[in-house]
């Protein structure tokens, strides 16, 4: 189980086995402790018991917290869930050899796949529904598709060599993805184009707010393969950036939230906005949407796994080609 708690005054204690929450006194729930996963904290006025946070992470559940766009802020876990460092030493090496180019170039491979897919998903059903705007889609995804054919003479020692290639492919790619998905979600929502930081419209703000829950299961794969989050490819290293964190996302962004955010707003849902945030209600509803699809079964490896899972498999991948005991290859959802 995930909880997610956004309301304020709520409050988290334990009882016995049971993670305890309640309301201004009043008792909502009583979960084992064995049957969390995680804990997610979008609200602000919420209050923790140490006794709360130490049953948890001795159960191996970690605690995610979240602004009300969506910005992590802190994450709780463990620190005795990883004891290996010898992944870690491969990981800051390869930053200088070859395997540094080959992962950077399948976060990109991988990212827009996936964009190309997602946009033929919300193209089936438009196929007799809207054929201008089907084959308007099916224009994109062939000139996406050029674009991602640069990355196959794309070459250097290390990745600093390719870095500024690698993101205009991912950038050219992006401006032709967004574009469309302007035409297919409903009009009236003010997008006018991806906004990250500071964004006030609702669809931008949902995206955000998605990209920050998706970030925070990252952020954990990450940590329990044993990588560290501060020491990327694709991403340029700066004090406080998880660099890595933000090369994986790349692979899930479009299947886990862009999918979920454009069905929302394609059947009718619009949120209720606050101050230029998203308020507490489409919070909830935005976050149980994305975890739903986190839970949601995928083909990987020739069989089903939930997308939370195939995450996890994911930053092993990375972590077993840095050791130089398998190929990685990027993620990529069906359609």
């Amino acid at each position: 189980m995930h909880l997610v708690v956004a309301e304020f005054g709520t409050s988290l204690g334990k009882k016995s086995g049971r993670l305890v929450v309640r309301r201004e006194g009043k008792l909502l729930q009583e979960i084992p402790f064995d049957r969390l996963e995680q804990v997610t904290v979008t609200g602000s006025g919420v209050s923790i018991s140490t006794d709360a946070i130490r049953k948890c992470v001795e159960a191996g559940v970690q605690f995610n917290f979240l602004s009300s766009t969506g910005m992590p802020y802190a994450k709780v876990t463990s620190p005795l869930l990883t004891g290996t460092v010898i992944t870690r030493r491969e990981q800051v090496l390869a930053f200088l050899d070859h395997r540094g180019v080959e992962l950077a170039k399948s976060f990109v491979q991988g990212k827009l796949r996936n964009q190309v897919n997602v946009l033929k998903y919300f193209a089936k059903h438009r196929r007799t529904a809207d054929r201008e705007l089907y084959e308007q889609i099916y224009d994109r995804v062939g000139a996406i598709e050029a674009t991602r054919s640069e990355l196959e003479q794309l070459d250097g020692p290390r990745v600093d060599s390719v870095r500024g290639q690698l993101l205009s492919i991912e950038g050219r790619a992006a401006h032709l993805y967004w574009d469309l998905v302007q035409a297919i979600i409903p009009p009236g929502l003010g997008f006018d184009g991806r906004e990250r930081q500071g964004a006030t419209d609702p669809f931008n703000s949902m995206l955000n707010y998605g990209y920050g829950i998706l970030y925070t299961q990252i952020w954990g794969a990450v940590t329990l393969a044993g990588l560290e989050p501060f020491a990327g490819f694709l991403h340029v290293d700066r004090p406080g950036k998880p660099s890595l964190v933000l090369d994986v996302i790349e692979e899930f962004r479009q299947q886990a939230v862009d999918r979920t955010v454009i069905a929302l707003v394609n059947r009718g849902f619009v949120p209720s906005m606050e101050d230029g945030n998203l308020a507490a209600p489409a919070r909830r509803e935005l976050a149980a949407k994305v975890l739903e699809r986190l839970e949601g079964a995928e083909r990987y490896e020739g069989k089903q796994h939930r997308l939370r899972v195939v995450i996890q498999h994911q930053a092993r991948r990375i972590a077993t080609f840095l050791r130089g005991e398998g190929a990685y290859r990027p993620f990529v959802g069906a359609w």
